[in-house]
């Protein structure tokens, strides 16, 4: 019976001392490294994968952005000028047209001011602005601000003020004249931070 407990206990340690052996000599050395490269290699692979697909989605992305960017040139919500102060030029002289085409009768619309506005708005695309008075009868302003918002290239009416001159004068001798002020502004096709914009 002694024997064979012996034996078994010998060869408990035999085994406690493999064990160990392979913990310190092998495992740490070997086995472990290995483990991390088999990781880092799926890793690898999972990503070629996700890179691959996307690549393969190429020609599907290349073609929407060409039919983005056609769009785009065709758009006539944006001014045409190649830059703002030529945009901002183009806005005066539509003003004025509009504000001509506005009364048969010279006198009931006229501009009083129109002033370039180089404010710096943080915005995706160079806007072009114009700060405008006008001496407009109510008739004719509501004919010059639908005209100015409603062609094209889209243009935009801000910070409108109306001063009613009648009320100021006291009397009704000036016909429903109205002292108007706002901003009128569009954008340019070219993306902010795009030098000479």
């Amino acid at each position: 019976m002694k024997p064979a407990l012996e034996r078994a206990r010998w060869l408990l340690l035999g085994l406690a001392a493999l064990a160990l052996a392979y913990l310190v000599l092998v495992h740490w050395w070997f086995t472990a490294p290995m483990l991390a490269m088999g990781d880092e290699i799926q890793r690898l692979r999972d990503e070629q994968l996700a890179l691959r697909m996307e690549i393969a989605q190429r020609p599907l992305l290349e073609r929407e952005l060409a039919r983005v960017r056609e769009f785009e040139a065709g758009n006539a919500g944006f001014l045409p000028e190649g830059n703002r102060q030529l945009a901002t030029a183009a806005l005066v002289q539509r003003l004025e047209s509009v504000v001509e085409a506005a009364s048969p009768q010279p006198g009931r619309c006229q501009i009083t001011a129109r002033t370039p506005n180089e404010g710096r708005i943080d915005e995706p695309f160079v806007r072009a602005t114009v700060q405008v008075r006008l001496r407009c009868g109510m008739t004719e302003l509501g004919a010059v601000l639908h005209a100015l918002e409603s062609d094209s290239p889209q243009l935009f009416i801000d910070n409108l003020d109306l001063l009613s001159r009648t009320a100021y004068l006291g009397t009704g001798r000036e016909g429903g004249m109205m002292d108007v002020s706002f901003d009128l502004y569009g954008y340019l096709a070219t993306p902010s931070g795009v030098p000479g914009a």
